[in-house]
């Protein structure tokens, strides 16, 4: 082969190797810079097994339906039932935006989803009331609103603050036997009256001065009304929102501790003489008034214990006359006579279901189902009670299947004693 011939080709050959090695380092290089692809496959195992093996959480795996107070055997008196608190809304992390092709293309916008986030969560919630429907109203101050829930759908409608009416700091609640909301209102110093189609009927501001807690007497027409700034219980007529009367005495400085005064009372309920409760905040006890305004008894002592009271707030009354008050510094609901014996309690400090943080409101509606409203986490929590005739029912049951398994139990023995009877074996006998 000529020499021209050979270098033609060696060069050919040269330029071919340099060409592929810069192949090969680019590619080096692309793959140094972009390792995904090659462990993507990796990457995508390692997440499903990293989720299959995810813990579960243990609230998920509590069978609420067996949460019931006090514990079996004894009969329920309190079972939990449900929660509301409306979950704040957490925006999704990289997501992309909507472009302006997306737009043309009739995608749907961030603004056009907006309605979609509940843009409201239960923040601090204290006075609550059910109307005649069933529906749960929750006051929250922080927020500015009143919440409705629907407690079988959980479905949720608000009275606003600048919409409906303007509020200030709302505390309480009540509602009438024709669905008029009253709502007190702390900072502005004046208790706003709703008709039931959610529009402002009325208002009082007639020695009012820190309104907090309230109960409605349907049957005499009073508007009784908490007022931890006076120490006193105003008395108002329902239907044309005069005063009438106050209980206590004012300028204090909740300094009393006489038998008839407050200091700091907080909030009020009926039993069904229309008897008048009072949480007496700042002396640890419960006081109790005739419709007329006549002290009746008081009792409470400060404590930490089972049967002691300790800030005591949210108070209401059950069907049978049980007196359920709502411990603040010990987060414990607690049931007693309306002698103040005590009969059962349930709460601690916690987030489980029955557990309360910076525990506030107490409510007992027709139904017999019990409102608690917690402050720290925004939570109100419901709960079924049992009335005695129904704890009464549970035990006659009970003791009827305790008789009815003792009897199962006595027929195979006389049914074995009676084949083991002479002449009676299907079996041959053995020689002996």
């Amino acid at each position: 082969m000529p020499t021209a011939t050979r270098n033609t080709q060696s060069r050919m050959t040269m330029r071919a190797l340099r060409s592929s090695a810069l192949l090969a380092i680019a590619g080096l290089v692309l793959m140094l810079m972009n390792p995904a692809p090659l462990d993507a496959g990796d990457k995508k195992k390692k997440g499903t097994a990293e989720a299959e093996a995810k813990p579960v959480n243990v609230l998920d795996a509590i069978d609420y339906s067996k949460v019931v107070w006090p514990s079996p055997p004894a009969p329920t008196r309190i079972k939990y039932l449900n929660y509301f608190c409306c979950d704040k809304y957490v925006a999704e992390t990289g997501k992309k935006k909507s472009s302006w092709m997306d737009r043309m293309a009739g995608a749907e916008s961030a603004e056009q989803k907006r309605e979609e986030k509940p843009l409201f969560a239960l923040w601090t919630p204290y006075g609550m009331a059910v109307d005649s429907k069933g529906n749960l109203y929750v006051a929250d101050g922080k927020v500015g609103a009143i919440f409705i829930f629907n407690t079988e759908t959980k479905d949720v409608s608000m009275i606003k603050h600048g919409v409906q009416a303007r509020f200030g700091d709302i505390i309480g609640l009540a509602i009438d036997d024709s669905d008029r909301l009253f709502v007190s209102d702390t900072k502005l110093h004046r208790i706003l009256v709703f008709n039931k189609e959610h529009k402002v009927d009325g208002q009082i501001g007639q020695g009012v001065i820190d309104p907090g807690g309230m109960v409605i007497d349907n049957e005499n027409r009073f508007l009784y009304v908490a007022d931890p700034a006076q120490d006193q219980v105003l008395v108002f007529d329902a239907d044309n929102l005069t005063l009438i009367r106050k209980i206590g005495t004012s300028g204090k400085q909740h300094t009393l501790t006489e038998s008839g005064q407050f200091a700091m009372p907080t909030n009020v309920a009926l039993d069904g003489d229309n008897n008048l409760y009072v949480t007496d905040t700042f002396n640890s006890r419960v006081e109790v008034f005739d419709a007329d305004g006549n002290f009746i008894r008081a009792w409470g002592k400060a404590g930490d214990q089972p049967g002691k009271l300790f800030r005591p707030k949210g108070i209401a009354v059950d069907v049978d006359g049980h007196v359920w008050v709502a411990d603040t510094q010990q987060d414990r609901v607690q049931c007693f006579t309306q002698d103040g014996q005590l009969l059962m309690w349930l709460g601690t400090h916690g987030g489980l279901p029955g557990e309360f943080q910076a525990l506030a409101g107490l409510y007992i509606d027709r139904n017999n189902r019990m409102f608690t409203s917690e402050q720290y986490p925004g939570r109100v929590q419901m709960f079924r009670y049992f009335t005695d005739d129904e704890a009464r029912a549970q035990i006659k049951q009970r003791q009827a299947e305790t008789e009815k398994k003792k009897a199962q139990g006595t027929k195979p023995a006389a049914a074995d004693a009676a084949n083991a009877a002479p002449g009676k074996s299907s079996t041959a006998a053995k020689p002996q």
